[in-house]
């Protein structure tokens, strides 16, 4: 099989062609607006771990001149050379932003002596290279306070890039986030942290090759640094609209943002400077609703009105909006213009969708036939970069009704495997299948050759023509995909069918992230992992002391299902764990007595019982197959 990408097809040619003629591309205020305030940028752009690994390159993206080729959309690669616009720019004087350094930007807001620095980016190392470049060019203020926008990683694991845990606990540097920070930013990246970050591989193609034939940028921002992901837990929760602070003479208003874009946000107004930072929720692109890695489906219609609250409170005298990605927006009636563009496309989106549910129409049916306005479609900053229209009316259809489209015929249905033998030998065979397929490729019906050999490699994993033809099909589907991540699933899977899995290039289930998890989150944790099968016939219980919080809990595995609580309980248990919550997730880790004990954990009674619990642990596959079986 030839593992060299092909060129664009005719059909993918005639589209893109379509593309550039119906939107407007001559409007270029976006490009000022990304090199507007231009200070400094770094040379090269690339950041090094201290092995030496490269864990950004933004250097990578230089090929982004000129028109698009055929083999990318037209608006995309317009995104993507916003996107790779980098350095430290000045917002308005005193408010310096770095762009260009990781997915998402940091912000730093200059107050009397020292400086906030509103979200950290994903890795300690971007986040160091940011801090860097800042420095050198506003000088050696000192950080007096960090803020945590939201609880996705991309805005805080770059933390230890910027301050130390020492300089938090000693008070020197205090940390915002907004109301269930913690718990949100934990489990996300916990529970199902190992199914996420491998399909994030493929979202944001951070293993795919850069150019016009591979990845070209996510949309959001251009894809995920593969640094170390860090986090410090925040000093200070913020939990009402409206709640002030003032840190080194630097004023903060927040307007709480629960379950839009993420579950824990807030958006902050700096009075002082009348700059808005939108956090997530107003960006240069329609968001996801349901991002592709998974996640719980986000709420349009609270979104919605959250942005309607940000207008009230703020858009009569706010003079800026910058947000977590992309580039900021000036002048009051602009800033409101925009806010109001966002605002009514979540909006619309909901409330179409759930007009047409109600007719009757299944999710992707809705997804073929919703439309939006013409002064949304032709609104750049409402474009499906990130979140397209098709997966996010999806989802609005998965929040509401769920999985199930109401068809009997789709209740009960064979898994993939079974399903696509019984539809190979329904096409008459392999090759009878294969050359229905040539044929639909050849008429560029990329989307119906996606399904027919999708059932033949899932029947026969190891049938050459078929994964070949599967990956062509996969390039010319990247090809044409306007939002980001499209692209970069398609082109992954294409990777995968001709050269095997590249894994998972970023993982942020790290340590800084596991360390932050609370004695109850570290046992669902651990209930996650038992194999319940395996566990069926154990029946075994243990006491867990912490002597820091004076706190007890009795562990309990039986019928395959570890459970806990923190109520008295009769009887003895089989063993007791004697420890502090700081060392208690070691016990996960299958290590021998006296390791445990070196961690601080002492273990009595039938001492046994701990190496029967952590044997019955299955942790994640990291390399799990997505486009074979």
């Amino acid at each position: 099989m030839t593992t060299l990408p092909k060129a664009a097809s005719p059909t993918v040619a005639r589209n893109q062609q379509v593309l550039r003629d119906s939107l407007p591309f001559a409007d270029v205020q976006d490009f000022e607006d990304a090199r507007r305030g231009l200070i400094a940028r770094r040379r090269p752009n690339a950041v090094t771990a201290d092995d030496g690994t490269v864990v950004w390159d933004n250097d990578s993206y230089t090929f982004l001149e000129g028109e698009a080729p055929d083999t990318v959309n037209p608006s995309l690669w317009r995104q993507s050379r916003l996107n790779t616009v980098d350095g430290l720019f000045e917002v308005v004087p005193g408010i310096y932003q770095v762009r260009g350094l990781d997915l998402a930007n940091t912000t730093f807001v200059e107050g009397d002596e020292g400086v906030v620095v509103v979200d950290t980016l994903l890795t300690k190392e971007t986040g160091a290279a940011a801090l860097a470049l800042y420095r050198e060019h506003r000088g050696d203020r000192p950080i007096k306070a960090v803020v945590y926008t939201h609880s996705h990683a991309d805005h805080y694991g770059g933390v230890k890039g910027f301050v130390t845990q020492e300089e938090v606990d000693s008070g020197a540097v205090r940390i915002f986030a907004p109301e269930g920070f913690t718990e949100h930013a934990v489990s996300e990246n916990v529970y199902v942290g190992t199914a996420m970050n491998r399909r994030a591989g493929y979202m944001f193609g951070a293993a795919l090759a850069r150019g016009p034939q591979g990845q070209v940028g996510a949309g959001l921002g251009q894809t995920l640094s593969t640094g170390e992901v860090t986090l410090i837990a925040p000093t200070d929760l913020v939990t009402t609209t409206g709640h002030e602070e003032v840190v080194d003479g630097v004023h903060m208003v927040f307007q709480m943002a629960p379950d839009s874009e993420a579950p824990s946000e807030f958006l902050v107004y700096f009075p002082d400077f009348k700059a808005l930072c939108a956090a997530e929720d107003a960006t240069h692109t329609f968001h996801n609703l349901l991002t592709l890695r998974g996640a719980v489906v986000r709420d349009p219609h609270g979104w919605s009105k959250i942005l309607t609250e940000t207008i009230d409170l703020f858009g009569a005298e706010a003079e800026v909006v910058f947000a977590s990605h992309h580039w900021p927006t000036w002048g009051n009636e602009r800033v409101r213009a925009f806010l109001t563009d966002q605002r009514d496309l979540y909006g619309y989106v909901h409330d179409q969708t759930l007009r047409m549910m109600n007719k009757g129409m299944t999710g992707p049916e809705i997804a073929e036939e919703l439309q939006l306005p013409p002064a949304l479609e032709n609104a750049w900053n409402a474009r499906g970069y990130y979140g397209s229209l098709n997966h996010n009316v999806k989802a609005i259809y998965q929040r509401y009704l769920g999985w199930f489209n109401g068809n009997p015929a789709t209740l009960w249905e064979h898994p993939p495997v079974a399903k696509a033998k019984r539809y190979v030998d329904l096409a008459g065979g392999a090759d009878a299948l294969l050359g229905k397929a040539r044929a639909a490729f050849d008429a560029g019906d990329f989307r119906w050759v996606a399904e027919i050999v999708n059932h033949l490699v899932f029947a026969e994993p190891d049938h050459t023509e078929a994964r070949a033809l599967l990956a062509d099909t996969y390039e010319q589907l990247g090809y044409g995909a306007e939002n980001g991540t499209w692209r970069t699933f398609y082109l992954s899977g294409a990777t995968e069918l001709r050269n095997g899995p590249f894994g998972t290039p970023t993982e942020t289930n790290a340590p800084d992230v596991v360390a932050q998890l609370t004695p109850q989150m570290l046992f669902d944790a651990l209930a996650i992992q038992i194999n319940g099968p395996h566990a069926w016939d154990e029946n075994l219980s243990i006491d867990i002391h912490l002597t820091d919080a004076d706190t007890r809990f009795r562990l309990r595995l039986a019928n395959g299902l570890l459970t806990y609580s923190a109520a008295p309980q009769s009887g003895d248990a089989d063993a007791t764990i004697t420890t502090t919550r700081h060392a208690l997730p070691a016990i996960a880790l299958g290590l021998p007595l006296q390791q445990l004990a070196a961690a601080g954990i002492d273990v009595s009674g039938d001492t046994a019982v701990l190496d029967r619990l952590t044997g019955l642990l299955d942790p994640g596959d990291k390399d799990f197959a997505i486009v074979t079986p």
